[in-house]
């Protein structure tokens, strides 16, 4: 069965677990959207970091400009990673279990990042080294072809309104605030589908561009972190809700939100926010 469905939001992350830039538009690639997680912080040991074990990388604004990104926090001012560093140490790092081979962007980013963060222990930002290809850690869901830059896994997380609007019903019947849809990170969100119903798609496509829509998102503690002032909910919502309102099948206490996803067609298509889709189901 097919029907119509429209993004409504299209979000880019150039720095892993940093604050996203919502754009109208960006450019499709295999690895997933131009200048999307193209960076990464890391301990001195190269153990990568995420919002999990530094909830204040939210606070970090990025911005981008023609020869790279703009970092910037209120009270820390700016600085600038240009897109491509020519030297700098070779760090060994692991997205989860892929091994990564990345090129360390020099001792005044990290002054400016371990001060911004207001960390103990010195922070360093990393890009993949150039050449290198992270190895697909889930070939048996994504494919031994696809890869990614700094994503957890898939190259496009696609996210749902309909299931954002049943998830704030249920936490306000439970006496919750609401949440907004930036607690999950999605880079393109859609509606016309049920809550939930991303789940049972296996394509959303246009006339230029395709996306194959894997598996279930299983979401982390980093759901319950607001995302503008980086405090963690000490009730775990939206995580304990979630759980029970749309849990992973086959794991009670994993809560899902959102499809991973690959590009299948349209390389360096844009995609647009606006765009109407065609969906077609997996039954």
């Amino acid at each position: 069965m097919t029907s119509s469905l429209r993004i409504t939001a299209l979000t880019l992350y150039p720095v892993k677990s940093m604050r996203g830039i919502d754009v109208t538009q960006g450019t499709l690639t295999p690895r997933g959207l131009v200048h999307d997680r193209r960076f990464m912080v890391v301990r001195e040991d190269g153990r990568f970091v995420t919002q999990r074990d530094v909830p204040k990388l939210a606070l970090v604004r990025t911005a981008l400009e023609h020869e790279g990104v703009v970092l910037s926090r209120e009270d820390f001012g700016r600085t600038q990673v240009p897109f491509d560093r020519k030297e700098g140490r070779t760090v060994h790092t692991r997205v989860w279990g892929d091994a990564c081979v990345t090129t360390d962007q020099g001792d005044e980013l990290s002054r400016w990042l371990t001060a911004a963060l207001e960390s103990t222990n010195p922070l360093r930002l990393v890009a993949m080294a150039h050449g290198f290809e992270r190895p697909q850690g889930k070939a048996d869901l994504l494919g031994e072809d696809n890869r990614t830059v700094f994503a957890d896994a898939a190259p496009f997380l696609v996210t749902n309104r309909a299931s954002l609007d049943r998830l704030n019903t249920a936490l306000a019947a439970g006496g919750h605030d609401a949440v907004p849809m930036n607690r999950f990170r999605p880079n393109i969100v859609v509606e016309g589908l049920p809550a939930f119903g991303e789940h049972q798609q296996t394509t959303l496509a246009s006339d230029d561009y395709a996306l194959r829509l894997h598996y279930p998102c299983q979401r982390c503690i980093v759901t319950t972190i607001d995302q503008d002032s980086a405090l963690k909910n000490p009730r775990h919502e939206p995580y304990r809700t979630l759980t029970s309102l749309n849990s992973i099948p086959g794991k009670d206490r994993s809560p899902a939100f959102g499809q991973n996803a690959t590009l299948v067609r349209g390389e360096g298509h844009t995609i647009r926010v606006g765009d109407l889709l065609r969906k077609k189901d997996s039954i």
